[in-house]
């Protein structure tokens, strides 16, 4: 059997969509039309056969009422054979027989109905070796058995005919309905058919911006065939934005790696030569090499950061954003003390907790207000607060600086994206795209605007549900 199921599936396989699918179609309704022809064929047969008992009933009622007027006796017979139809009567003692021979069969099922000991009954018979359906059955009170028998030649060539009949008209039906099964096989597959070419023509070439066709006509008139399609499309349209991405993101990380790699093979040549170069140049170039290996450490880390699709679960626990928004305060005024950092903390939120890995929270929070530092004049503020809203808690980081341009804003959270005003500063473009994808991880949203009066403002909003499996923007969040 396992080999049968073996030689099956193998079979499958190799088949095409459209002929298995033909086949099946074709297969489905040959089994329709023969049940249909078998069921038409029973149906004729009984009534054909119940006429010819109806008819053998009547006879025989109408025998047992004239029997005065045509005088048989038992033993008798009348017949009208070969013609049509045979009538005799048999008595239920066998010495009461006459000396010349039955016509009809006589059975002992015969002599029990004619005394009253059986119930009447039909039986297939020959006589004069033409087929007949004979009724036996008993002849009033008396015990006498009325034998009736007609032709059936006539209702079984009519039966026969009509299976003939049937059968090729259920033929005909199968061999049109595998024709078309094939053409709504061919037609109804098309879209397949191109798809698996558009899927090859893919595999072949890497080249993700083909599409599959689609037939003109509204959305709400699509059929299955022309949805999967159009998801296909989408879903190729998908993978070349992230195809697209990937490569900029190449791209741009090479470019934000040239500098920093020169500069670090610049100083390391020159301390290659150190016994040229005076003790203050010694120590210049290698204070220079330091902070370059560590910009190249900060951004190598942050690229392996954004490359991450998700937070790890293991990891995750319940975090006050209170707690983590006071602790990253504190080590932002440690690194700007020429900047006023306040908070404001409102009491409904003080000892709310959301779930979390805290140190990618805390990672997010520190990226939100290096941000706000660096484009803050020396000695302004940078105002942070956390409140309650229904359903989440929101936390803000504000600073007084030029604030965001309006062609910069929907790039702000961009991968290496570098406003004008930001051009002369220290970083590589993605804090705030990690600080976004972080946020996204935990369900949250990051969102930043012009701050009325000027500077920019960030709002996170943290929901009280954790999202298990957030998903990560195709383009990735960055830092001005």
């Amino acid at each position: 059997m396992t080999g049968t199921r073996g030689l099956g599936a193998r079979w499958r396989r190799r088949r095409p969509l459209r002929a298995r699918l033909a086949l099946a179609a074709s297969a489905a309704v040959a089994l329709v039309a023969v049940g249909v022809c078998a069921a038409a064929f029973t149906v004729i047969d009984y009534q054909m056969t119940r006429q010819l008992k109806l008819t053998l009933t009547q006879t025989a009622a109408q025998m047992s009422r004239d029997r005065h007027d045509w005088g048989p006796t038992p033993s008798d017979t009348v017949c009208q054979y070969p013609a049509s139809s045979c009538v005799q009567i048999v008595p239920s003692d066998p010495a009461k027989d006459a000396h010349k021979p039955y016509v009809l069969p006589v059975s002992e099922a015969t002599r029990q109905v004619a005394d009253g000991r059986g119930e009447a009954f039909y039986e297939r018979q020959k006589v004069a070796g033409r087929p007949v359906l004979m009724l036996t059955t008993r002849l009033g009170d008396k015990d006498e058995a009325l034998q009736v028998a007609q032709r059936s030649d006539t209702v079984d060539r009519g039966v026969e005919q009509a299976a003939w009949a049937l059968a090729a008209v259920g033929g005909a039906g199968v061999l049109l309905a595998a024709a078309l099964g094939y053409w709504v096989s061919r037609t109804g597959l098309a879209p397949v058919a191109r798809l698996t070419a558009t899927a090859e023509r893919i595999a072949a070439t890497r080249d993700a911006r083909h599409r599959i066709e689609l037939p003109a006509g509204p959305p709400a008139r699509e059929d299955e065939i022309t949805r999967l399609a159009t998801s296909f499309n989408t879903m190729l349209g998908e993978l070349e934005q992230s195809v697209t991405a990937q490569r900029r993101l190449v791209a741009d990380a090479s470019h934000e790696l040239r500098t920093p790699l020169t500069a670090l093979r610049t100083n390391a040549e020159l301390l290659a030569r150190a016994d040229r170069l005076t003790d203050a140049q010694r120590d210049r170039a290698s204070a220079a090499l330091g902070r370059q290996l560590r910009e190249v450490t900060t951004l190598v880390n942050d690229l392996i950061e954004l490359a991450r699709d998700e937070e790890p679960q293991p990891l995750v626990e319940q975090v006050r954003p209170a707690a983590l928004l006071e602790h990253a305060v504190g080590a932002a005024r440690e690194h700007w003390p020429e900047l006023t950092f306040t908070t404001a903390i409102d009491p409904a939120a003080a000892d709310a907790t959301v779930p979390g890995v805290p140190p990618r929270l805390a990672r997010l929070l520190s990226n939100l207000l290096d941000n706000a530092a660096k484009f803050s004049p020396p000695g302004g503020p940078v105002e942070t607060a956390l409140c309650g809203v229904p359903g989440a808690l929101e936390l803000t980081v504000r600073d007084h600086g030029p604030g965001i341009e309006a062609g910069d804003l929907p790039h702000v959270f961009d991968r290496f994206y570098r406003a004008k005003a930001a051009r002369a500063l220290p970083g590589s473009g993605l804090g705030l795209a990690m600080a976004r994808q972080i946020a996204r991880a935990h369900g949250a949203d990051l969102t930043a605007e012009r701050a009325p009066g000027g500077g920019a403002l960030f709002r996170l909003r943290i929901p009280l549900g954790y999202v298990r499996n957030p998903p990560v923007p195709t383009h990735g969040p960055t830092t001005r």
